[in-house]
């Protein structure tokens, strides 16, 4: 974890003296990363109450007090007291206030974009990626917000995109993996039954985390696939929650039994399908993927509830 933290810290000194937040000035105006802060909350609606203005950018009384204080002197700001109670504070821009938003918000709209030119349009892609990644990573959502729905245009796609990635950056698979995803879910759209074969997509504030699928294997055996989420969203239940599903809905169209394949290193997908009742009935050593791995088939029954 030392050496974690490390590595977080030294990306945080290198970006943010990337970016200048370290200058005395910003964006080569009279203000500090501070102070500019401060001008874009205002600038965010017509008029703010100062404890609430505090509490957004936790900062300290005194402190935003001398800010305010330079701010007024200098024209950018007006602090009154509240019509409806006298002991709060509303502040808000001036006109020289709104104009020094302007240079801030615009010098700093063209120095990232200088900063995203110097980078190709797949590196970009990427760069963006992560900072969708980071956000998510440390804003995780509360789990009672998933949704389950059911795939729309370009969904497959994504499917099959996230597996190829992901099994690619965590467990160094390579394109046969991408290939045998693409041919699933190929399969899938050419020759799904409506009644008895479904996929889901789970979102979290309608973002795409996770998938699976419940596909016929024959007449009265399902076959759970393609189970996903996405590392942003681990720890939220969201397999369990789709390995629910996907089960339940193989129970309502009338299947006996239900089976999965994977691969030995997947432990953390195990764990949840061994929690849901199935158990491991066949197992052996294969080379797929650019890897010597140990295949797994599982199976549970749907005729009773209590596998479960």
């Amino acid at each position: 974890m030392t050496s974690r933290a490390a590595a977080f810290r030294a990306f945080n000194r290198m970006w943010t003296a990337r970016i200048g937040v370290l200058d005395a000035h910003l964006h080569d105006t009279p203000y500090s990363l501070t102070e500019a802060r401060v001008i874009f909350e205002l600038a965010q609606r017509p008029s703010t109450e100062v404890s609430t203005l505090r509490a957004q950018l936790e900062l300290d009384a005194g402190y935003l007090s001398r800010i305010l204080t330079r701010f007024k002197r200098d024209g950018l700001v007006t602090v009154e007291s509240s019509d409806a109670d006298g002991r709060r504070q509303i502040a808000k821009l001036s006109k020289s206030g709104h104009r020094a938003y302007q240079t801030l918000d615009s010098r700093s709209q063209k120095e990232v974009e200088a900063l995203l030119a110097t980078l190709s349009d797949a590196d970009q892609q990427r760069l963006l990626g992560a900072l969708r990644d980071i956000d998510r990573a440390l804003n995780k959502p509360a789990p009672g917000i998933v949704v389950l729905r059911a795939p729309r245009p370009g969904d497959l796609g994504w499917i099959v995109e996230r597996h190829g990635a992901l099994y690619a950056r965590e467990y160094g698979w390579n394109d046969e993996f991408e290939a045998l995803v693409a041919r699933i879910v190929g399969e899938f759209v050419a020759k799904r039954d409506p009644k008895r074969e479904a996929a889901w997509i789970a979102e979290v504030e309608g973002e795409r985390v996770g998938c699976i699928m419940c596909v016929k294997k024959n007449e009265s055996t399902a076959q759970l696939r393609l189970l996903l989420v996405e590392p942003t969203a681990r720890g939220l239940g969201i397999g369990r929650k789709l390995v629910d599903e996907c089960i339940q809905f193989a129970r309502d169209q009338r299947f006996k039994k239900m089976v999965l394949w994977t691969n030995d290193v997947l432990t953390s997908a195990r764990r949840i399908y061994e929690a849901a009742g199935f158990t491991l009935i066949d197992s052996g050593k294969h080379r797929s993927f650019g890897h010597d791995l140990v295949e797994q088939t599982w199976q549970m029954s749907l005729t009773s509830h209590s596998a479960q």
